[in-house]
């Protein structure tokens, strides 16, 4: 009897403590309606189709505080997928992140809906996503040790030479050593109507061709600049960054796009490539620049332009350049519902490779 009423007291302390805690939940559906005439470079012919999609960055979720010090929030996507699963703890001086939240190697300025909310993230624009990581804040200052990404891509254009078994090829099981997570870092420096980011990236594996061979260092690092601006009804964003094997730690995307109705798997996501003897390190610059304008609480129109290189630096192979741009109208039909007709283009550049000219829209209603 009395092992029975310790777990019953147990219990409604624990039960006491989650009611206790302020739960506030929200959602995100969004439906995209997008025309698509795909050309490719050096091939006759081009295709027109309609897609109507559920986009996968449609959520669910709840942020949650227990009290001034504890804090936390989830978001489930499409799939079902986490997005977030996360708990930070205020200890005074800072900040402790644990958990899947967005890194500090993020820069979303843009609003770009095409390609369920492409934002021009990876041509040219710096997104890193929501990884498992430690996070420590200092007021505008954040450091965080990131789960790291330890793809390599396999006999890329110019490149001979098969993989190798067992090789960190992208997509599939690599064999790799990792001995340090990645890091990210980032400072904000708000001002009236400015503010800038300062953001930079690096981590370190090694990769092999199986367990008993030699092994070989994969580095990457990033560093990125961006600054918005908002004056009135005006406003305007660009970022620069550059780096190397720079798809270890931010979204590249030099042939395709990834994730839409026409998915054509570029060679080149800004990783390493593996030759068959040696890794190539892959060196990478993008920028992005928009603009946009609130007419009144209906009306925000929005264009932009991002542009992104990756180079090899090997003499049997040029620098596969893609490029986006586009032109956007937000229209506000009440609060939380809304739609974005938009047209523009993913340029692919390079021989061979994929031009996509769209038009359409996206669909949403927060709740």
């Amino acid at each position: 009897m009395k092992k029975l009423i310790v777990a019953v007291a147990a219990l409604a302390l624990m039960s006491g403590s989650a009611f206790a805690a302020d739960w506030n939940f929200y959602g995100s559906a969004r439906v995209s309606t997008f025309y698509d005439k795909v050309e490719t470079i050096g091939t006759p012919g081009d295709t027109t189709s309609l897609s109507e999609a559920l986009q996968g960055n449609s959520r669910i979720g709840a942020t949650v505080k227990v009290s001034d010090e504890l804090t936390g929030g989830f978001e489930y996507g499409t799939g079902v997928n986490v997005r977030k699963l996360y708990g930070e703890w205020n200890f005074g001086a800072g900040k402790l992140l644990v958990g899947q939240d967005y890194t500090p190697l993020n820069m979303m300025y843009s609003n770009q809906v095409y390609g369920a909310d492409t934002d021009m993230l990876a041509f040219g624009g710096v997104y890193s996503g929501r990884a498992p990581m430690l996070q420590l804040t200092f007021g505008d200052f954040k450091l965080a040790f990131v789960s790291p990404n330890t793809n390599i891509s396999v006999s890329p254009k110019g490149i001979t030479g098969a993989a190798p078994s067992g090789a960190a090829v992208v997509g599939t099981t690599a064999v790799t050593e990792v001995k340090i997570p990645a890091i990210e870092a980032s400072y904000k420096f708000a001002m009236d109507n400015l503010t800038f980011d300062l953001a930079g990236g690096y981590s370190s594996y090694e990769v092999a061709a199986n367990s008993t061979s030699a092994k070989y260092d994969v580095d990457s690092y990033v560093i990125a600049l961006g600054a918005t601006a908002k004056i009135g009804a005006f406003y305007a964003a660009a970022d620069i960054f550059t780096g190397q094997n720079a798809g270890n730690l931010i979204s590249i995307e030099t042939n395709g796009l990834k994730g839409t109705t026409f998915d054509n798997t570029g060679w080149d996501d800004g990783f390493a490539y593996w030759d068959g003897a040696k890794v190539i390190d892959n060196d990478q610059t993008g920028y992005s620049i928009l603009v946009g304008y609130a007419f009144n609480e209906m009306f925000t129109a929005e264009a932009g332009y991002g542009f992104v290189q990756t180079d090899s630096g090997l003499a049997t192979q040029a620098d596969d350049e893609a490029a986006t741009y586009y032109a956007n109208v937000t229209v506000n039909l009440a609060p939380g519902v809304f739609f974005v007709p938009e047209i523009g283009k993913i340029d692919g550049k390079e021989t061979n490779d994929a031009d996509y000219t769209y038009y359409g829209a996206k669909w949403q209603i927060n709740f």
